[in-house]
């Protein structure tokens, strides 16, 4: 089987700047893919640039930590903090969801809410990740992969890159087994994880020159600059998108099969 590949842009809606640079990097360079942030300040926005460009393949980016609940934060307490943005201590929250019955519970409200604002804008749901692969939590998988199903969705990421350890390793072949109970797809492997905000075009013909048979997703974080509100420090945003139309990767490409994640797992 020839390799199959999914070039996804993360954090679309979180920024004006990450709006502008998908656009670019799916109009004049070989991004295919895109995962929308539905409850961030630029999402109608992001919903826009979706419209206007209806090969883009986009999916549900749930965001359960660093970022902005759907819900009212009266409404999810034990998943926000006092300014009533979610909690970013992962770890002191993945706890609370282990133990906490009522925890769970808003995080399947607010789970839902987020499925339900994606469907209200009318596209067409191509997969569902979570920011910061926050779905490797059992609790947030669980719950996120079933009402994946609900709506009618037929992929995820399970983010798995070659030459990960073997306690991350038992952990994804969960993943991948709950995945299928649900009728989901996943990509073989993921390339990316560890060049996270740093996905230069000298790494990305790298990764495209080596890649085994199978589908491949590589994901991406570009931006037209940094410095907007909610980019992570130390992201070479520009670059990554100056990798995502560099000439030498579009010829590299055109000679790939390529798609969104429904097209390529299909």
């Amino acid at each position: 089987m020839s390799p199959r590949i999914i070039l996804n842009a993360d954090d679309l809606g979180l920024a004006g700047p990450v709006n502008a640079a998908v656009e670019q990097a799916h109009r004049e360079g070989v991004l295919t893919a895109a995962s929308l942030m539905v409850g961030e300040p630029a999402a109608e926005e992001g919903i826009e640039v979706a419209r206007r460009n209806p090969r883009l393949a986009v999916g549900l980016h749930l965001t359960l930590t660093d970022g902005t609940p759907t819900l009212p934060p009266e409404r999810i307490p034990a998943l926000v903090q006092a300014n009533g943005r979610f909690r970013d201590d992962m770890a002191g929250l993945g706890l609370t969801l282990a133990v906490s019955g009522a925890a769970r519970a808003q995080l399947r409200a607010e789970i839902a809410a987020q499925c339900a604002a994606f469907r209200a804008t009318g596209l067409e749901c191509d997969h569902l990740n979570a920011h910061k692969h926050y779905h490797l939590h059992p609790v947030i998988a669980a719950v996120a992969f079933a009402e994946a199903a609900r709506m009618g969705v037929r992929a995820v990421r399970i983010p798995y890159e070659p030459g990960a350890g073997r306690a991350l390793a038992a952990l994804i072949l969960w993943l991948r087994r709950l995945a299928a109970r649900h009728g989901l797809r996943a990509p073989d492997r993921v390339v990316g994880l560890g060049w996270t905000g740093a996905f230069t075009a000298e790494r990305l013909a790298g990764a495209l020159a080596g890649l085994p048979p199978g589908v491949t997703e590589l994901y991406f974080h570009p931006a037209t600059e940094g410095g907007f509100p909610g980019a992570a420090p130390g992201y070479r945003y520009a670059e990554e998108l100056a990798a995502l139309v560099d000439p030498r990767i579009r010829a590299t490409c055109a000679e790939l099969v390529t798609g969104g994640y429904a097209a390529m797992l299909a």
